[in-house]
């Protein structure tokens, strides 16, 4: 007779700031304690923490809420999408002074206390060879962790879909990035939207990336979308048994963007997705 599947762990659920951009931080602090998180992914969006307004005042702030809520950061994701950031662009000028954005940001992490400063890979000119790019963002994230790990911190990369991005879309693609970066700090983040737009599979990370996979975003999509549990159709529940099966050890975050109307109501959306994932983790504090 055999034995339950391995699950994941609730201790590996943690919380965030996605969707409640705005809201005060110091009520989002309050609801991922209400949600019975100890860690947060905090995006690094206004009016939180975004990385043109981060100083001394704010930072403390931040650091406040977290402690009188009981939270700590795991990462810091900076705003580098849709957001005047860039550390692949053609234009030299914006490249450096995004880089520079990111050196102090993992001067933050290191002031929060945060493991990892959360990067991706940046977008090249669209009229130009994407070689370019690749080797401009490759120049970029070596110089961001290296800086990251003289303050202590670890960088995580995820890869972007090709509307965002013109580098790195595919696992595959991240294996090549992260090889050009060739940095011993750098770990891996599953995106399952990302994951299923580019049509791998929770076993390509795995065998690609091995104990260095440390962060996943668990969202649903159609593929895309970035949308709560079960306003999409990728098979979530699936995708977290497998990674349960091969071992995985890292953190868990939901990322519900959607259309932005989530936004108008996150403390409905997470607690959707709270409910949704329930079934399929253990309880905090048990082995799986």
């Amino acid at each position: 007779m055999t034995g339950a599947p391995p699950r994941l762990s609730a201790d590996q659920l943690i919380g965030a700031n996605f969707s409640f951009q705005h809201w005060p931080f110091e009520k989002v602090a309050r609801a991922m304690r209400g949600f019975g998180v100890t860690e947060i992914e905090l995006w690094g969006i206004a009016p939180h923490l975004d990385l043109f307004h981060a100083d001394a005042a704010r930072i403390a702030s931040v650091q406040q809420a977290l402690a009188d809520n009981g939270l700590s950061v795991r990462c810091l994701t900076p705003e580098q999408v849709m957001y005047p950031i860039n550390i692949a662009s053609g234009d030299d000028a914006y490249r450096r002074a995004s880089i520079d954005r990111f050196r102090r940001a993992a001067d933050i992490c290191a002031t929060l206390g945060a493991r990892y400063l959360f990067l991706t890979p940046g977008r090249g000119f669209e009229d130009e060879p994407a070689e370019r790019a690749w080797d401009r963002s490759a120049e970029a994230l070596c110089e961001i962790a290296n800086h990251a790990q003289a303050q202590g911190v670890r960088c995580l990369l995820e890869p972007l879909q090709r509307r965002e991005s013109n580098i790195a879309h595919s696992a595959a693609d991240l294996h090549r990035l992260l090889d050009m970066v060739a940095s011993d700090s750098m770990d891996v983040v599953l995106d399952m939207v990302a994951m299923a737009c580019a049509g791998d599979t929770v076993g390509d990370y795995v065998t690609l990336f091995g104990d260095r996979l440390a962060h996943v975003h668990v969202v649903d999509g159609t593929p895309a979308g970035h949308l709560v549990w079960g306003d999409g159709e990728l098979p979530l529940g699936q995708y977290l048994a497998e990674l349960a099966a091969a071992g995985y050890k890292g953190a868990l975050s939901f990322e519900p963007f959607g259309d932005g109307t989530y936004a108008l109501d996150p403390h409905a959306a997470w607690t959707r997705n709270m409910a949704a994932i329930a079934p399929h983790l253990t309880q905090r504090g048990n082995a799986a």
